[in-house]
């Protein structure tokens, strides 16, 4: 009977765990309501951001910005490249702008004002597959364009790593019990 017990406790925490890491999140792009901008430097651009977080299918990226002065532009790899604005995918006016990511693979995003674009105010983010979508994923760095350099950490906007943490000392305690 109390092996019985174990295994059911030991099922909780593991299905607690994975309904905690999985939930969607809303990402505010480069994680401040003003960096939809022209960065000021390289090491202000938002695909720097872009390049250290985790985005999973079904997070959505947030924009605060004027929407009486600027836009985002949902756009192919090769709109993006020559920050070509005739042809978005998409084009958000509203200054409050969100969108699901609800593909893998890349994203691609520039600004709709003249010639902003062209000074950087643009972003890329990767939306990692099914495969990659596993409890505590730190591994190597997300798949990315050859624009970015440097490794991916974990998802920053989660208090559910924290509650996945507490929700597994828990069952170690609770298991210890029986």
């Amino acid at each position: 009977m109390a092996s019985f017990q174990r295994a059911a406790v030991f099922s909780l925490v593991l299905m607690s765990l994975l309904w905690g890491s999985s939930q969607a999140k809303d990402l505010l792009v480069g994680g401040k309501t003003d960096a939809w901008k022209i960065p000021s430097s390289e090491s202000d651009s938002l695909n720097k951001w872009a390049g250290k977080a985790r985005f999973l299918i079904g997070d959505s990226l947030v924009w605060k910005y004027d929407g009486q002065k600027d836009s985002v532009l949902q756009v192919t790899k090769e709109a993006y490249a020559a920050c070509n604005t005739t042809n978005p995918i998409e084009e958000y006016k509203d200054g409050n702008t969100k969108v699901k990511l609800d593909k893998s693979g890349p994203f691609y995003f520039i600004s709709g004002a003249e010639g902003h674009c062209e000074k950087g105010q643009k972003i890329v983010v990767v939306v990692l597959s099914q495969k990659h979508k596993q409890v505590g994923y730190v591994g190597s760095p997300a798949p990315s364009p050859v624009e970015f350099v440097g490794p991916a950490v974990a998802r920053t906007s989660s208090a559910s790593n924290l509650k996945g943490g507490l929700l597994v000392a828990l069952g170690v305690l609770v298991l210890g019990l029986f």
